[in-house]
């Protein structure tokens, strides 16, 4: 296991601003993205056995929906959000790491599948996260990601403008998916539905090309 620098901490006021919002963060997130976060869960394999990363765990919103037939390793750059997630995971095989996801602390090709959901658009680099994601996804693994994208070209001139604040303590408001995208070319898209606000949350599934 390599021990990478930590690029989060950078960001400062965002680790205040989660360690803050932690114990508000259910009550604000979970009702609204229930479904789709176990409509995009359920791509997960009938088979068992396989190592399952859910990088950017927070508060383990994704745990309760999760099959117990695999094993599961819950990554977050928050103690206070990683605390609650643990009880969420008690009935799953699954360690749970303090670290961050822009520089995963995990060797080359370690695990099947990788879940990314609502992470691409909090953190200030969503392409190093990407990389880091398919950089320990094993050959004809799959990332499952579940966030809210900018279409390439779209204006959307009141989120680019609530961005330049909300980024800094919250998430991001101007991802552009197929930007990030192209910066890891080993991964290909297998399918991807729009999901909440009109299009602006998406499911996607991704595939590394063996």
């Amino acid at each position: 296991m390599t021990t990478p620098r930590q690029p989060y901490r950078q960001n400062p006021l965002l680790r205040i601003s989660y360690t803050l919002i932690a114990p508000l963060y259910d009550l604000i997130i979970d009702a609204p993205m229930r479904a789709a976060r176990k409509s995009s869960l359920a791509a997960l394999s009938a088979s068992s056995g396989q190592y399952v990363l859910v990088s950017g765990a927070g508060t383990g919103l994704d745990l309760p929906h999760l099959p117990s037939r695999h094993h599961y390793t819950a990554l977050d750059f928050n103690a206070d959000m990683l605390a609650r997630a643990r009880p969420r995971g008690a009935h799953l095989d699954a360690d749970f790491i303090l670290g961050d996801s822009m520089a995963l602390p995990f060797d080359d090709a370690q695990f099947d599948v990788v879940v990314l959901h609502l992470i691409l658009a909090v953190v200030p680099e969503p392409q190093r996260v990407l990389r880091e994601a398919a950089r320990v996804l094993k050959p004809g693994g799959k990332i499952l990601l579940f966030d809210k994208f900018l279409r390439p070209g779209q204006r959307a001139p009141v989120r680019r403008l609530l961005n330049g604040l909300s980024r800094r303590v919250v998430t991001r408001m101007d991802v552009v998916f197929e930007e990030v995208l192209s910066d890891v070319p080993m991964l290909a898209v297998e399918s991807d539905v729009p999901m909440l606000g009109g299009g602006w949350f998406r499911k996607i599934v991704l595939n590394k090309i063996e």
